[in-house]
């Protein structure tokens, strides 16, 4: 494997380990009565301050190229995009789990190729084995998310419940619509997938695109938090959990994960870097079974296989 696959590789696998990691923090956060959609709007204002000095000395204006009209409509959309997709996964882990979250990111390289074809920037050979093996990936992604969401089989490792722990009982929670929120999450970030990797090719700026991104997602989760969010209390910060997921959502899983994510795009494409997701199974069942007391059922072994 050469460098220019390499770096793509251990990008999208520390990517997709930052991920998981998110989805585990916010869950154990959430389960503290943190407001979910307020964590959405400061992690993402933090993450655009942080980049805004940053997308400035790495791309110089006399650098880059210049910030055109039809630019700025795609950056608008990739933070909408963004926005709804980190909406629905939130909403979708507090209905469920992490497991759940990181089990349904399978539907992302299933719904990432179906829009690369629609697109045409995937092509489909019936007779080659290449294209078999990517349509059968599909079904087989598209098939299993709905198992694990409407099955989670006997639970195989079972952690007892312990004080010291992030515990929370799915007993009064709706798996099924958290499936669907979660698969809705997984549309939108393949939809983010595609549009990303039109805009860098067009406009080669890592960071001041994922600045941009940050901007428009913090504008468009403030004004939608303003009307979900009822309570005044809920905007006030303090330390616990809820800020410690802020911080690492901010810092490591949007500028650090985004940058990781945009350069991937950029170096190896859509379709290569969505087909990393499975492996946030892996570090969701671990981690959501260590830090969070998760049962780890049947259908997660499964998967896993």
């Amino acid at each position: 494997m050469g460098m220019e696959r390499l770096l793509p590789f251990a990008g999208m696998v520390m990517a997709i380990l930052i991920q998981a990691g998110s989805l585990v923090l916010n869950k154990a956060a959430m389960s503290k009565g943190v407001n979910k959609y307020t964590m959405i709007v400061y992690a993402n204002a933090l993450s655009t301050l942080l980049l805004l000095p940053f997308s400035f000395v790495v791309h110089r204006p006399s650098v880059r190229p210049p910030l055109t009209f039809p630019t700025l409509c795609r950056l608008f959309l990739l933070g909408l995009f963004g926005c709804s997709a980190q909406i629905f996964a939130y909403v979708g882990v507090d209905y469920s789990s992490p497991m759940l979250g990181t089990a349904m990111l399978n539907l992302i390289p299933a719904f990432t190729f179906l829009l690369a074809i629609i697109f045409r920037m995937e092509n489909v050979y019936w007779k080659r084995s290449s294209s078999q093996a990517k349509i059968l990936g599909t079904i087989t992604s598209i098939t299993g998310a709905f198992v694990v969401t409407l099955y989670k089989g006997p639970p195989v490792l079972d952690v007892p419940s312990s004080p010291t722990q992030f515990l929370f009982s799915l007993k009064h929670s709706n798996w099924i619509a958290g499936g669907l929120f979660l698969a809705a999450d997984a549309f939108f970030t393949s939809l983010w997938y595609i549009l990303q990797a039109l805009t860098v090719e067009k406009y080669p700026a890592v960071v001041f695109i994922v600045f941009f991104q940050c901007l428009f997602t913090t504008i468009l989760s403030a004004a939608f938090a303003l009307i979900a969010i009822k309570d005044a209390n809920a905007w006030q910060l303090r330390l616990d959990m809820g800020l410690i997921a802020i911080l690492y959502t901010g810092i490591i899983s949007t500028v650090l994960r985004y940058s990781l994510v945009t350069w991937c795009v950029w170096k190896a494409g859509a379709v290569y870097c969505s087909m990393f997701k499975p492996l946030a199974i892996i570090f969701g069942v671990i981690m959501g079974f260590i830090f969070l007391g998760d049962s780890v059922y049947l259908v997660w072994l499964v998967q896993l296989l």
